[in-house]
């Protein structure tokens, strides 16, 4: 089946007439370049000088031309260039670098890792007040409350008051309130079968108390009053 132009719309076959001289007049340039081994495909890696590392996304470029491309995330490249270009490499935190194809080669490729140097940038030195004014820092210096010293803090956790209150007020935790039962428990295993005495009829308890009453320790207090 054979082709026909008439069959393609007309906005199609009008490119198709403005292509066919650009590109009868630009592919005959083109073969005569390679014909006389003016082009060559220059590739390559851009990497680090110190540690050898591939150095990504750097945008490489023939000098006063729009001609290049950017080398991938293992810092390949490659693009057609003329023999005696310029080629310039420029990547973030590196310096820039460039490289110039020698007019000798006698292939139509040529390879080169490209090594690139580290930028070290250096920025000015910027001061930042929390205080807008000299007058306002006095007004802050002066009226300053100094933080408590290790000592001081020390000083107030040991507060026997403090403590006191700490302890009446805390609740029991777990291991104490466990401590409790284990007690209580033991107590009564330990008068298992029998009945459990009553401290009234302790001689120890007794004597305890005649003890302490003849020392005075229950004689009402001086301002106590009965509620």
């Amino acid at each position: 089946m054979l082709f026909s132009p008439a069959k393609l719309p007309w906005p199609m076959v009008r490119l198709i007439r403005l292509l066919i001289p650009v590109f009868l007049f630009i592919t005959p340039r083109l073969l005569a370049q390679y014909a006389n081994g003016d082009l060559i495909q220059f590739s390559g890696i851009t990497i680090t000088v110190d540690s050898l590392n591939p150095v990504p996304f750097t945008r490489i470029l023939v000098k006063n031309t729009h001609k290049g491309t950017t080398s991938d995330v293992n810092g390949y490249f490659s693009f057609v260039a003329h023999r005696s270009d310029t080629v310039l490499f420029h990547a973030v935190g590196f310096k820039p670098a460039s490289f110039i194809i020698p007019d000798t080669v006698t292939k139509n490729r040529y390879s080169l890792i490209q090594l690139m140097t580290s930028d070290t940038l250096t920025l000015t030195e910027a001061v930042v007040f929390p205080w807008p004014t000299l007058d306002d820092f006095k007004r802050a210096f002066v009226n300053t409350e100094l933080p408590e010293d290790d000592l001081a803090r020390a000083r107030k956790n040991l507060d026997p008051d403090a403590i006191q209150m700490q302890v009446e007020n805390m609740p029991w935790n777990g291991p104490v309130n466990y401590m409790n039962f284990m007690e209580n428990q033991t107590s009564k295993l330990y008068y298992s079968g029998q009945q459990q005495p009553f401290e009234i009829f302790n001689p120890f308890a007794w004597a305890k108390f005649i003890k302490a009453w003849k020392e005075g320790k229950f004689k009402r207090k001086t301002g106590q009053t009965n509620e």
